[in-house]
């Protein structure tokens, strides 16, 4: 965990006019850190790819609310929060590598490296016993290989994907769409403390915040973006859930649906989903195809014995075997490899979390990485 002065300039970095989240990460991959990036001359922060003149002289007029701030970071200790930011070990590695990851965000909790294993199941708040007894298996048959559930603690499919994981028991992470410290939805109470036993709840909204609707939509990317792929259960037409299916498309994760009875609201979002080219999902081992080859593919006879030494290097797939290639122990920064290898930048990201997650690369500060031999 960061300490006090981190977590000021962090606060102090975020308060900037202007540096929103794909700003802010620019600036901590030019820095360093926000202490850095707040000592350095305005001058310097033309380098950064989005600021321009305009916001360099904003920024030499900048003054930190220093008693808002003070008075935050009193009520995240007062309240026993975590507060992490990017540079921190204990940020989702997941989620940092998405284009806009929070800043930082606040925890009640922990995070652990096997959270790396993470599904998000989201859906329905008015769900069907159907919704809910799908949920529950999969939620069940997920969390006991491994996985560690991801939902946003809402009525309906996430809460019971949420207690699912929790009565196993397995590990689950909420992501709220208001402050830490606003109850929300109110009956939620127990489970959310469970949650905090569990796993964690986080946020990235300030304390206080409420839970107003604009604030979803912007929640749901960090529920895909924590995820390797994100699993829809029983969704209306223009839902949230669809919100965070096409998030998790966009950064490149896995998007699976739950079909359901023909003619009903709630399966119109799913069928749709599918008729995109979603993976259809029947029972756990559709997930467990898609994902497992990419985390823990095969070893036969032959390769076993190709690769020498008592800590073999794991098999890798094609695109990261060429991502792999292109490393070694001098760090490089994602968006060259990205250049270098005329990939997207979402599926570059991808990769190289593939191959973080094989113990084959790793990630240093700024969005470097170098290989492990």
């Amino acid at each position: 965990m960061q300490d006090r002065d981190e977590r000021y300039a962090w606060l102090a970095l975020k308060a900037v006019p202007g540096l929103g989240g794909v700003l802010c990460k620019r600036v901590i991959d030019r820095f360093g850190s926000p202490s850095a990036a707040l000592a350095a001359d305005p001058s310097e922060w033309i380098s950064v790819e989005g600021i321009g003149p305009k916001m360099v002289d904003a920024l030499r007029s900048y003054r930190p609310d220093n008693n808002a701030i003070v008075r935050e970071l009193d009520r995240i200790d007062e309240m026993e929060y975590g507060l992490i930011g990017l540079t921190d070990p204990q940020y989702p590695a997941l989620l940092k590598m998405i284009p806009d990851p929070p800043p930082y965000l606040y925890l009640k909790g922990d995070l652990r490296p096997e959270d790396n294993r993470a599904i998000a199941i989201v859906g329905a708040r008015r769900a069907s016993g159907y919704g809910r007894a799908v949920t529950e298996q999969l939620s069940r048959e997920l969390a006991v290989r491994g996985f560690t559930i991801v939902s946003g603690m809402a009525r309906g499919i996430d809460g019971w994907a949420h207690q699912a994981a929790i009565d196993l028991p397995g590990r689950t992470i909420a992501i709220l769409g208001c402050g830490l410290d606003i109850l929300y939805p109110r009956e939620h109470d127990e489970l959310r403390e469970a949650i905090s036993r569990h796993g964690a709840v986080l946020s990235e909204y300030p304390l206080g915040t409420p839970p107003d609707p604009v604030n979803f939509p912007k929640r749901n990317r960090v529920i895909s973006g924590l995820s390797l792929g994100v699993v829809v259960v029983e969704a209306a037409e223009n839902s949230g859930s669809l919100i965070t299916a096409r998030m998790a498309l966009e950064q490149g994760r896995e998007v699976f649906a739950v079909p359901g009875p023909i003619g009903t609201k709630t399966s119109r979002g799913t069928h749709s989903l599918i008729k995109q080219g979603a993976r259809l999902v029947e029972g756990v081992e559709d997930i467990l195809d898609e994902l497992l080859p990419q985390l823990e593919p095969p070893v036969d006879e032959t390769t076993a014995r190709d690769q020498a030494g008592p800590l073999r290097r794991p098999v890798l797939l094609p695109d990261e075997q060429a991502v792999y290639e292109c490393l070694s122990v001098e760090p490089r920064h994602i968006d060259e490899l990205t250049t270098t290898l005329r990939f997207p930048a979402a599926k570059t990201a991808g990769v190289l979390l593939h191959l973080e997650l094989k113990g084959a690369v790793r990630q240093l500060a700024g969005n470097l990485f170098i290989r492990i031999e």
